[in-house]
């Protein structure tokens, strides 16, 4: 059965194909815009959803995963930075505190419109960051196109004490949870 990542995040193909997983990468253009006083896990749901939806609309059949990841600190919500002065607050933000890494998931059956959907939720704790430490991170363009500002899988995995839940969800896509959504639809993992 063909799987069609609607993504164009590295991070998320690496880690299908960690499992065995060689996808269709068709990014969606689904703008990721949180609705006013929209709780993190329902925006995370919706936005996987509509990525999902609109790549499973281009194809005849197939299984499409959509995902949106959102990091949670305080009841504020940080995507993706606009800028390195806004890279350069989050990070303070998170530096020496515990946050929320949330991702929503959809799997679609593209032949079907048969429809599944998961949510991750995984506790990370920083280490405090310097500026220095900061600033030198933000320069290597790492953190620009991650939620929060940055990505556990790289240099930043020198700022976390440590997490409790899926490591996989911080990096974009919580595997154990996506192989039983496949596996319930009749792919093999």
């Amino acid at each position: 059965m063909q799987i069609i990542l609607a993504s164009n995040s590295l991070r998320r193909l690496d880690l299908l194909r960690q499992i065995g997983i060689e996808p269709v990468v068709i990014p969606s253009h689904v703008p990721e815009v949180i609705k006013v006083g929209e709780p993190p896990e329902d925006a995370a749901l919706r936005l996987a959803i509509e990525k999902a939806s609109e790549v499973a609309g281009q194809f005849q059949e197939g299984l499409v995963i959509g995902a949106d990841t959102i990091v949670v600190i305080d009841g504020e919500q940080l995507g993706k930075p606009e800028d390195r002065d806004d890279a350069k607050n989050m990070l303070r933000l998170l530096s020496g505190r515990s946050h929320t890494v949330i991702t929503g998931m959809a799997v679609i059956d593209a032949k079907t419109s048969e429809q599944k959907t998961t949510l991750a939720k995984t506790k990370v704790k920083f280490k405090p960051v310097s500026d220095e430490e900061i600033n030198a991170y933000i320069a290597t363009g790492d953190p620009m196109d991650k939620a929060g500002a940055y990505g556990i899988q790289g240099r930043a995995a020198a700022f976390i004490d440590g997490i409790e839940g899926c490591y996989s969800n911080v990096v974009g896509l919580p595997l154990s949870e996506l192989a039983e959504m496949l596996k319930s639809f009749g792919c093999k993992i």
